[in-house]
């Protein structure tokens, strides 16, 4: 399949086509979290971002090579002001009243780690080809730090040693950033290397025989900067050249236009051709802050009521993460919250409909199927071209709406075809169900489900034989579990109360 895969592209300010340098297998980056603490839905709107690179570049049949990295060491809180004067990230989290619960700064990152996938998993995230970690890419990043030196783009301090801006003429092409005076005038109020030959030159080793995670090199104990270990980690995995790097609007200065600097001076090479940003999240017309109360991590919002979360399906947070174009500012409000649940509700109603969309799929040939096969090339049209996320979700409720108003009447050739619309726009935009699994072998392998089927069995029995108060009983259990049951003539379904 021959299409065009449009995306804006950062360093050129335009729309272009993504082209693989080897046609019909793409290879990407996108920048992954610091695991310092759990990731929130600011944070994922970037992750998604990539997926659905990863998912339309599938839907048109390429291979993808995809690389997203975990941050467990480097990320310094001045990291901004392209200094090093700040703390690590990571111990200042183990330091924090949050961080009383770990032993030592390895086993926060471990947990963290572990939280931002299974979160991943929730929202319906494909797994990346490699996930690397920092700390395991070590022996590289003092290599490239080494090979810098060597070349003449960085120099040795007595704090560290620096990548020289100076030594790259092109610094500043991403961000637009380029006048020593202004840059000077974002770190004038820091702690600064008084050695550094420029205000903005950056770390790429800091020496520190005293931080809680440390290896020996050349220049002594001390660990790696933030921005290096991008650049050795993408190239590792994707080669000196990649087609396409990802990452939040706010990780274009410093460490995206750091990131282009370093990896130029080591191989010489145009890093990569099209840089694709994320704008920011709001909640409700505000930026997130734990302050405001409007401060959400995927689990705040998806686990049970219970468990102290809004008992909200992931598959409308992802919805909702989806509703606004990524290369736009979006507020994220409770209202479109809602609207989505409902249509998640409504795709859950199709299925129920039509039985498991992994099986038996149609060739669009019946009449519905006809028009659903036309919605979903609409929808893919529309990811083709910079990911216009609104109007292909606009194609799925659409065929929502049709399938749910035909109901009884669709036979068995249009129900095939109604499968195997759902399986299509469920790889492409991953909202209807969780990849890989059926909707019933989710339940199996839900917690929540492992405390509500049985409830429902002995409340079914209870009722069976007359005994009505304790079925009362059951149905009081299930509330305080935050689930809602709906009794019908083929018998009792559940779901997650939404507190919403």
């Amino acid at each position: 399949m021959t299409r065009e895969f449009r995306i804006y592209n950062t360093l050129t300010n335009r729309i272009e086509e993504l082209e693989p340098r080897k046609p019909g297998h793409l290879t990407f980056y996108s920048c992954g979290p610091t695991v310092y603490s759990y990731a929130h839905i600011g944070n994922f709107r970037s992750f998604l971002t990539a997926d659905l690179i990863l998912r339309t570049a599938q839907a048109i049949g390429w291979e993808v090579t995809y690389a997203t990295n975990v941050t467990d060491v480097g990320h310094l809180t001045e990291d901004d002001l392209t200094d090093p004067s700040g703390e690590d990230r990571m111990v200042k989290a183990l330091q924090s009243k949050e961080g009383e619960a770990f032993v030592n700064v390895w086993d926060l990152a471990r947990y963290y780690t572990q939280t931002l996938i299974k979160d991943w998993h929730r929202l319906n995230l494909r797994e990346p080809s490699v996930r690397p970690r920092a700390t395991e890419h070590m022996r590289e990043q003092i290599a490239a730090v080494q090979k810098l030196v060597e070349n003449g783009h960085a120099y040795e301090t007595e704090k560290g040693v620096y990548f020289s801006v100076t030594s790259f003429p092109d610094y500043g092409k991403l961000s637009g950033n380029t006048l020593d005076n202004e840059l000077e005038q974002t770190v004038r109020d820091v702690v600064v290397d008084t050695d550094k030959k420029d205000p903005r030159d950056f770390a790429l080793w800091k020496k520190d025989d005293k931080h809680l995670m440390q290896w020996f090199s050349p220049w002594g104990w001390g660990f790696p900067g933030w921005h290096i270990e991008c650049s050795v980690m993408a190239m590792s995995y994707l080669g000196e050249e990649i087609d396409l790097h990802a990452g939040g609007e706010d990780l274009i200065f410093p460490h995206h236009e750091c990131e282009i600097a370093q990896s130029e001076s080591l191989t010489g090479k145009p890093f990569s051709r099209i840089w694709a940003h994320t704008r920011f999240l709001q909640v409700e017309g505000e930026k997130m802050s734990k302050s405001t109360g409007n401060f959400f991590t995927v689990r705040d919002l998806s686990a049970s009521e219970a468990e102290g979360g809004k008992g909200i399906d992931p598959l409308a947070v992802r919805m909702t993460l989806l509703s606004g174009h990524y290369r736009k500012p979006f507020n994220f409000t409770m209202k479109t919250l809602r609207g989505n649940v409902k249509h998640c509700d409504r795709l859950q109603e199709v299925i129920k409909l039509v039985g498991d969309p992994s099986e038996n799929h149609g060739s669009y040939e019946t009449e519905a199927g006809v028009i659903l096969g036309g919605m979903y090339q609409r929808a893919l049209e529309a990811m083709l071209d910079d990911l216009n996320t609104p109007t292909a979700l606009a194609s799925l409720f659409g065929g929502t709406k049709l399938i749910l108003g035909k109901g009884d009447a669709l036979d068995e050739p249009q129900k095939a075809d109604v499968r195997r619309w759902l399986a299509d726009m469920n790889a492409l935009l991953g909202v209807v169900y969780h990849d890989e699994q059926t909707p019933a072998e989710a339940n199996e392998e839900d917690p929540l489900a492992a405390k509500v089927d049985p409830l429902i069995e002995e409340r079914r029995a209870a009722r069976a034989d007359g005994n009505w108060a304790r079925a009362d009983e059951i149905r009081d259990e299930l509330a305080a579990l935050g689930v809602d049951i709906m009794d019908s003539a083929e018998g009792t379904t559940w779901k997650r109360k939404s507190s919403v």
